[in-house]
């Protein structure tokens, strides 16, 4: 969590420099792409401010109101993040870029100006962006996985969301600079304008793609494909389970997963039996994988067609990660 607080911190102070910069230039100079980049930067800095509060709420230890702990307000906060992108960000960018088409302006901006706020705001932009990029590498290698198979495999809504935001703000940048250029070039606003057009769209689908990855963490999606498999070979190998039945998980946060097993345990356990298996089996999980912060294991009877079902999926005995 410190890496991350540092990557948003990092973002949040980029933002909040150059918003104000391409403000004053967009009003002084009138330009439409400038105005839209304004806005992109004013909404990632309200962003940054929702994911450190999502930080902070979501390290609250569990109580009597959230047993399980408080690893999903890191999902609300960052629901609201891409809710913001697109209000502040998308909206105001196309009703920008709109309103440029419809009324277009004779006569230049203050292109050197401008040039110069959309050439450091690149290089702030970069230095964020790059915090996000080293942190994903750095939980891409210990997790065995490619830079991409991570981002879209990874629970945490909160660097991901910085990374989409600072590549984002890279594009939009390059689209503001080309729209100020050609309207410098051709004398015709309309290429600012739609600058501001495109920026507006490239916001639009960021806030889409992490809005609908963070809602489905937020209605209880299940954990990653890989640990669920593991899972259910692990709990079929165990010598005190004759079929797993089913197993079904719910990330809590995070690096939070509650899992919820019906085992059809062996013949001949009485109660202590079953009492001393499900602690060991429980132990087990937590050991092996330290994002299981929940186990709750049912004894049942599997039905034929259960016992099938559980020795085809359970394969070999897993080796331990």
């Amino acid at each position: 969590m410190a890496e991350s607080r540092r990557t948003v911190v990092v973002a949040l102070l980029v933002n909040l420099v150059i918003a104000v910069g391409k403000l004053i230039v967009g009003i002084l100079g009138g330009s439409s792409a400038m105005l839209s980049e304004a806005a992109h930067s004013v909404a990632d800095t309200t962003n940054e401010i929702f994911l450190l509060t999502s930080l902070r709420r979501s390290a609250q230890p569990p109580d009597a109101t959230h047993p399980f702990g408080y690893g999903m307000e890191r999902f609300f906060w960052s629901l609201l993040a891409a809710v913001g992108i697109f209000v502040s960000g998308a909206a105001f960018s196309v009703y920008q870029g709109v309103t440029g088409l419809l009324h277009p302006e004779h006569g230049e901006s203050e292109v050197l100006l401008s040039y110069l706020v959309l050439g450091a705001s690149f290089v702030a932009e970069g230095i964020s962006w790059w915090t996000a990029v080293h942190q994903l590498r750095t939980e891409s290698r210990a997790e065995g996985r490619g830079f991409f198979e991570h981002i879209r495999r990874s629970s945490d809504p909160t660097v991901k969301t910085v990374f989409s935001e600072d590549s984002a703000a890279l594009i939009g940048l390059i689209l503001a600079a080309a729209g100020i250029a050609l309207h410098q070039v051709t004398g015709r606003s309309q290429w600012d304008a739609a600058a501001a057009i495109s920026i507006g769209v490239l916001l639009a689908y960021v806030a889409f793609a992490l809005g609908r990855d963070t809602k489905e963490l937020l209605i209880g999606e299940a954990a990653d494909p890989e640990l669920r498999a593991h899972l259910w070979r692990e709990l079929a190998a165990e010598p005190e389970v004759d079929a797993v039945v089913e197993v079904l998980t719910m990330q809590l946060g995070p690096d939070e997963v509650l899992v919820a097993a019906r085992l059809d345990l062996a013949d001949g356990l009485d109660s202590d039996g079953i009492e001393r298996a499900s602690a060991r089996i429980d132990q087990a999980l937590h050991q092996r994988h330290p994002e299981v912060t929940q186990v709750f294991l049912d004894a049942t009877r599997a039905s034929a067609r259960e016992r099938a079902r559980s020795a085809e999926r359970s394969g070999p005995p897993p080796e331990t990660p």
